[in-house]
């Protein structure tokens, strides 16, 4: 099958690699479409993969083509998307119900050969089925959006809070979505790509300025969410969070980037600085909201290149063109929206 590899940091090729076989509790997914984001970055960038070669892409959705002889829960032509967690059970923190926190922690796309391909290969308890009404190809967004839903597990969700999000692209506009949800008395964003604020402003942000400090609010926000991993952004950030609210650091930083605390103003103002990792029992709650439309795909997923187009549309991605880009299947035409 072909196949989008980095071969070593900062080297993509296309190539040729042996189909995936399924284990015994494994299934092979022909994928349908796989999104592009940061995580693959810092891989290209030699942050994250422990060992090199790797085919990236951990966002994916397909359809079944083959099943392992243990598996009962889907059949051969089920549309499934992928948790690409990959936990192992055992250790400390996994016994404490923290499996995003495992120490073995591993991942599909990350450690494993991953969706940036013809076909994958995924644990069957890593699938969620998909409705007949919701496309594989469109359901590559199920991962972020578990991913904000994580987000939201460690916020305290107080009905009529105001919040203040960081960057708009697709998981600001998810954080947006799910603020609303939420019961958010407001939802500011800042960002300083003005297509990007525009879809903010589509989706229905209270208020919207290419900087935090264009935007009006005596007594600070209730809770800050840094969705950009930006130095800059995150000192903004934890000087606008209000008495008694809560910064969530989402976005990925690279390893060296460092904010400044004021550990006083913590103290005397009970601020609470958080951050969550990954997915963890929030993949089904995202499928099933996705199912539901809480996203519109036609406004999140701005453009789709074909596998042997990846080299560029990670280019494109870094470039900061667009919301989410996503690689899709040789069966979809790519198109930009």
């Amino acid at each position: 099958m072909k196949a989008a590899v980095i071969v070593t940091p900062g080297q993509i090729s296309i190539e040729s690699v042996p189909d995936p076989t399924p284990g015994p509790r494994d299934v092979v997914v022909e994928v349908a479409g796989c999104g592009i984001c940061g995580t693959d970055l810092h891989i290209l960038d030699g942050e994250f993969a422990p060992a090199y070669p790797i085919v990236p892409g951990h966002e994916f959705a397909g359809t079944v083509v083959a099943t392992g002889r243990d598996v009962t829960e889907v059949r051969v032509g089920d549309a499934v998307a992928v948790d690409p967690s990959l936990h192992c059970g055992e250790c400390y923190q996994c016994r404490r119900g923290r499996g995003n926190l495992c120490e073995r922690w591993a991942a599909i796309g990350v450690t494993v050969s991953g969706g940036a391909a013809e076909y994958a290969v995924a644990p069957v308890k890593n699938c969620f089925p998909l409705p007949d009404a919701v496309a594989p190809v469109d359901a590559a967004l199920i991962e972020p959006l578990s991913c904000a839903v994580r987000g939201f597990d460690v916020l305290p969700r107080r009905l009529g809070d105001h919040y203040l999000i960081y960057g708009a692209g697709t998981m600001g506009l998810m954080m947006l979505e799910l603020a609303k949800r939420c019961g958010a008395a407001s939802v500011s964003v800042a960002d300083p790509n003005p297509a990007r604020l525009a879809t903010a402003v589509k989706l229905g942000c209270s208020a919207s300025a290419p900087s935090a400090s264009e935007l009006t609010r005596s007594r600070g926000w209730d809770v800050v969410i840094d969705c950009t991993g930006v130095q800059a952004a995150i000192d903004d950030g934890l000087r606008r969070v209000a008495p008694a609210g809560t910064f969530l650091q989402f976005g990925v930083s690279e390893y060296r980037t460092r904010a400044t605390i004021e550990p006083y103003r913590v103290y005397n103002q009970e601020l609470t600085v958080t951050g969550s990792m990954a997915v963890l029992h929030s993949f089904e709650r995202a499928g099933e909201l996705f199912a539901g439309g809480l996203l519109d795909p036609d406004v999140f997923i701005s453009h789709r290149f074909p596998l042997d187009g990846y080299a560029d549309a990670v280019a494109q991605f870094r470039a900061g063109v667009g919301r989410k880009i996503e690689i899709v299947g040789s069966g979809a035409a790519p198109r930009i929206l």
